[in-house]
């Protein structure tokens, strides 16, 4: 197959093979179908919408496994997994009062998104809610991946790199920073005089 051939496959179907692609992997397929963009073999602004929609349809499957994925589980499993009842309660106050922080953090982050996705669902929060802040998040996320991958798409696979790599640190410092919480309430809390 010569390159003519490739490229005019792309041209013919590039947004319909990107659509269900961006839904398994957002940030590299966008940038790399930005730079294609940027070759003239795709729209650009398509672009940009059909990664923003399907980044959207693969949160809310995240979403959905978190609301429903426990359910199937045997109890047992549940326990083993840290899914008690106290804990299914904590999460739906937290993503009552200030889900919609933690799910717009998890997004620009990069690194938190899985876990706060599915802790969204486990929590149930109103889907029309988790729509929102996700779309909030994703469109400025969307965007400057593509502006990279427009600008700078020739070396995607060093922006691949720099990205897990930065989402990589922000987990580690996420991971610090919980644990010298949970360090101090404890603490805290054994400190405290018993009564």
């Amino acid at each position: 197959m010569d390159m003519a051939t490739v490229q005019d496959l792309v041209q013919a179907h590039g947004l319909w093979l990107l659509a269900p692609i961006t839904v398994l992997e957002g940030p590299v397929v966008t940038v790399i179908a930005a730079y294609l963009a940027s070759l003239g073999l795709l729209n650009v602004y398509a672009v940009y919408v059909i990664c923003v929609l399907g980044d959207l349809v693969g949160d809310t499957l995240m979403y959905g496994l978190g609301r429903y994925g426990p359910r199937i589980l045997p109890a047992r499993w549940q326990l083993r997994m840290g899914m008690t009842k106290s804990r299914r309660l904590g999460l739906r106050d937290h993503f009552r009062d200030g889900g919609g922080r933690t799910l717009i953090l998890a997004k620009i982050t990069h690194s938190a998104g899985f876990a706060a996705l599915l802790a969204a669902g486990a929590g149930r929060m109103p889907l029309g809610y988790f729509l929102w802040y996700n779309l909030l998040g994703t469109l400025p996320k969307t965007l400057a991946f593509v502006v990279v991958g427009y600008s700078f798409g020739y070396a995607y696979a060093t922006i691949d790199n720099y990205l897990f790599r930065g989402s990589l640190v922000v987990l580690v410092a996420l991971a610090v920073a919980l644990g010298v919480w949970i360090w101090r309430r404890k603490s805290s809390t054994s400190m405290e005089p018993a009564e």
